[in-house]
């Protein structure tokens, strides 16, 4: 009798640090794409708009979060490939050489779709002057 409940406490105390574990595992703070600014200026004869160029570097197995932007974005894959969930829409792939473009205030998130490489995608946009160019949604 005292042997089964000495296998059944050492049990338990395994399963709860194995929970634990998976817990902070599956819950870990995953790093976010890298974005690089390339160019920010106004343009001219369109009042109260910017144009914006930038390049975003996700790795592997990179699940982006939800965002939207203040105008209009157009994406350019230079390498890898990203699966784009745009509000509203099924999942689509994009891979190196395909274009997307998603219009103002539409909320979406980019994913890499391999996990064993990185992606790197061309931005460029039209936003509204002085807003924040990515606005994060929970």
């Amino acid at each position: 009798m005292k042997r089964t409940a000495v296998i059944f406490a050492l049990t338990l105390a395994l399963g709860i640090v194995v929970g634990i574990l998976g817990h902070h595992i599956l819950h870990a703070q995953q790093a976010a794409a890298t974005r690089t600014g390339l160019l920010k200026t106004d343009l001219v004869g369109i009042e109260g708009k910017e144009a914006v160029m930038l390049t975003v570097e996700g790795g592997p197995g990179l699940m982006g979060g939800k965002h939207y932007h203040p105008g209009y974005e157009f994406a350019y894959v230079l390498e890898g490939s990203l699966v784009l969930e745009v509000e509203g829409k099924p999942p689509a792939t994009f891979k190196a050489g395909d274009t997307f473009h998603i219009p103002p205030k539409v909320v979406h998130r980019g994913n890499n779709a391999r996990t064993t490489a990185p992606y790197k995608v061309l931005v460029f946009g039209v936003f509204e002057k002085g807003q924040p160019d990515t606005t994060p949604v929970q």
